[in-house]
């Protein structure tokens, strides 16, 4: 095990093998409050700078939920300006998620919903308890999944599901998120973070260049046509090529041994 920080509402531990394990800690549900926000954003700045860090595990401290989403308690003290004491707060925290160099893991055990679905769409990867649930309930409230929600679902499930799961706003089954592409694997419960690490492990082991650069080029070229990406995919091509683990995992293939990939 490598070392440890924390601030009140966010825990980090980083390991020998280059992972590391932020864990949201505002027990029992862990609401996403200003504050968590904040030191959501402060943490994952630091981690994205961090050369000992290659992957991110992002957990709860209860198997009871990663995140219900907004404490709605907040709302009365951000009415006068909600956009820019709340919703920007966690657009921006959760748009690092997305943009930061290294692969995210969720490690989803329990109920996700609202913010919480919106952080973990944020995510690269989900892993999703056999026992979750998951629901966008902002419309019972009368709004719209306001960080993120909107525009990531539909990249990850299509246009037409996004709006029905976001129109009802009921829970669906961790089955159902496997089935319509919301999450990348359902386990049993209890698993659910071992799996995530064990994932990261693996992803942090690979070489450390190339997996920038496909999280990069995914993103972006994601967001452009066929005809935008030719230049974009031979720009990341030229990147990855050069690179000393490229020519160490080439030299290794043809002399039919092990790579050693440096980072």
């Amino acid at each position: 095990m490598g070392s440890q920080f924390q601030n009140n509402l966010v825990l980090v531990e980083k390991y020998d093998n280059k992972v590391a394990k932020v864990t949201l800690n505002n027990p029992p549900l862990n609401l996403v409050t200003l504050p968590l926000a904040r030191e959501l954003r402060d943490t994952l700045k630091k981690l994205g700078e961090d050369d000992s860090v290659r992957c991110v595990v992002l957990t709860g401290c209860t198997n009871r939920a990663l995140s219900v989403g907004s404490d709605v308690k907040e709302f009365p003290t951000v009415w006068d300006d909600v956009v820019d004491k709340k919703l920007k707060n966690e657009n921006e925290t959760f748009n690092m998620l997305e943009m930061m160099p290294k692969p995210v893991i969720a490690a989803i055990e329990g109920v996700v919903c609202g913010g919480g679905m919106e952080m973990s769409m944020a995510c690269d990867i989900r892993i999703m308890s056999d026992e979750s649930k998951a629901a966008f309930p902002e419309i019972n409230l009368g709004v719209f999944p306001a960080s993120g929600g909107s525009f990531r679902l539909p990249k990850l499930v299509g246009p037409a599901k996004a709006v029905e799961l976001m129109y009802l706003g009921e829970f669906i089954s961790a089955q159902e998120c496997l089935r319509i592409g919301l999450v990348n694997q359902v386990v049993p419960a209890g698993t659910v973070l071992d799996t995530a690490m064990e994932m990261a492990a693996k992803i942090a082991a690979k070489p450390a260049q190339a997996v920038k650069i496909i999280k990069k080029s995914v993103r972006e070229m994601s967001l452009k046509t066929t005809e935008g990406c030719f230049w974009d995919n031979l720009h990341f091509s030229e990147e990855v090529f050069k690179t000393p683990d490229c020519a160490e995992g080439v030299s290794a293939f043809l002399e039919k041994r092990k790579p050693n990939f440096l980072g």
